[in-house]
């Protein structure tokens, strides 16, 4: 397993403070490299002690509701979740073109990308409310790609769950890493060949990684997002929502988790 040693300027500050249920949410600012970055940081507090965290990274779309919906429900099933932010002060684009401007500049510089993920994690490992030696990423297309890089690379995740996300995003994987690995993809999406699938899996085999690949039938990109039919239809992009999947792939992700920290 790859040591990282990254030194990163991280500082907290807690701008919000709201409690639904038992659920409590917090929007945090912290930096890296002098540049502000904006997340979000849900947890159960009628849990006692430390749990599991995770990171939750966002779609190309950048850090919104949909990335925080995802942290809360997460919350709700008893862990400790960062919703991150890869492109600085909260950044969202509003149209494909952007969206694909700003995540286009990490894919191609994966060093900055890893330095951006890692300050998340490092914010993560900080709650009181975090087991700091047990911390899984999952991710949402763009997102999904950058989990699976983050794995490629090295970073010390016990499990990463990638949801209609890109698979051939850095290097291949040169030696045996210890994360448990989950793809969670739509068979009817134009955007991963079945040649990058099946490169994928070959990688993943090649290196010994403890992975599972879940195809769903006729579910295409962003079949987890409720709001995919509007982009797709607005932007004539082959985006859709499939509730099926969206349920089956969540349940999917929460049996995958629960048998990587409660085997």
């Amino acid at each position: 397993m790859k040591i990282l040693r990254i030194f990163i300027t991280l500082t907290l500050t807690l701008f919000s403070f709201t409690n639904h249920a038992a659920v409590t949410e917090q929007d945090v600012s912290y930096s890296v490299d002098g540049k502000n970055f904006i997340g979000y940081i849900a947890f159960d507090q009628s849990i006692k002690g430390p749990r599991p965290g995770i990171i939750v990274v966002h779609e190309w779309w950048g850090h919104n509701d949909y990335a925080r919906k995802r942290a809360r429900m997460l919350a709700e099933l008893g862990y400790t979740a960062i919703a991150l932010d890869m492109y600085g002060d909260g950044k969202q684009a509003s149209h494909p073109k952007d969206a694909g401007k700003f995540s286009s500049v990490l894919k191609k510089n994966l060093p900055m990308a890893e330095k951006r993920f890692m300050a998340a994690y490092h914010l993560l490992q900080q709650q009181k409310q975090t087991d700091k030696d047990n911390i899984a990423a999952i991710g949402y297309c763009f997102g999904g790609g950058i989990v699976l890089a983050m794995t490629r690379r090295g970073v010390d995740l016990k499990a990463a769950v990638s949801f209609h996300g890109g698979l051939g995003l850095g290097a291949p994987v040169n030696n045996k890493v210890d994360t448990r690995v989950l793809v969670l993809n739509g068979k009817a999406d134009p955007f991963v060949k079945a040649e990058q699938i099946k490169a994928f899996k070959n990688e993943m085999q090649t290196a010994g990684i403890d992975y599972e690949f879940v195809n769903y039938p006729d579910a295409k990109h962003a079949f987890t997002n409720p709001e995919a039919d509007a982009f797709g239809k607005k932007f004539k992009i082959p985006l859709a929502y499939n509730k099926r999947a969206d349920e089956r792939s969540w349940q999917k992700m929460k049996d995958f988790l629960n048998q990587t920290f409660n085997p």
